[in-house]
């Protein structure tokens, strides 16, 4: 059974749950599982996540559309919604931000219809995730955004394992450093695998499944 303890918060009020243990990503094989589901579903969290979010990016940096991956809308609106708060430029015609999520094709890649280009092309988008660990996902996300015709303002997520995604800072809430011994492997030198041991569970942005 998965024992989901709280990290002790060291700003705001929105504590990360994690677990210990073996998980099998789509990626990679990690040690911790992190949960982002209340950050992502209850609104008092959601708000204290984006102001700690907001709080770390980088002012005057425009920012037009927020692209909300891993079910984050309700982060991506109250981000929205601090950034209006803070200041931030936007060039859109009623200056206001536009959240939109992403719709993928039978290859897993993102695509924007037609009426959502308006919001992607000539803008200033963010990427924001539950959490980037591998970076994989977040470069599919630039990759769609630049074949659009708009530009990355910058990838936010509520925890990182790494520093920076296709030469852009990943802003985060909690990071590698909240969690120092996490660790992320090919499912090839796994060493829980080559030392025999069981997979907790399979995990993915919408939670996990026990095995």
């Amino acid at each position: 059974m998965i024992q989901l303890v709280k990290l002790p918060v060291k700003k705001g009020n929105a504590p990360l749950r994690i677990a210990k243990g073996h998980f099998v990503t789509n990626h990679s094989h990690i040690n911790y599982y992190v949960d982002i589901t209340y950050q992502k579903t209850r609104l008092s969290e959601a708000k204290d996540s984006a102001y700690q979010l907001v709080s770390n990016f980088i002012a005057g940096t425009p920012i037009d559309t927020i692209l909300c991956l891993d079910g984050t809308a309700v982060l991506g609106t109250c981000i929205a919604d601090e950034l209006s708060k803070a200041g931030f430029r936007t060039i859109n015609a009623h200056q206001t931000v536009y959240v939109v999520e992403p719709e993928y094709n039978a290859n897993s890649q993102i695509i924007f219809r037609d009426n959502i280009q308006p919001m992607i092309r000539g803008k200033h988008v963010l990427v924001l995730m539950a959490s980037v660990t591998t970076g994989f996902t977040a470069k599919r996300s630039i990759e769609a955004i630049e074949y659009y015709g708009g530009s990355v303002a910058g990838v936010a997520a509520i925890y990182r394992a790494v520093d920076e995604v296709g030469g852009y800072p990943v802003r985060s809430v909690y990071s590698v450093a909240d969690l120092p011994d996490y660790e992320s492997y090919d499912y090839r030198d796994c060493p829980y695998c080559k030392a025999g041991r069981k997979v907790d569970a399979l995990v993915n942005s919408f939670g996990y499944s026990a095995l």
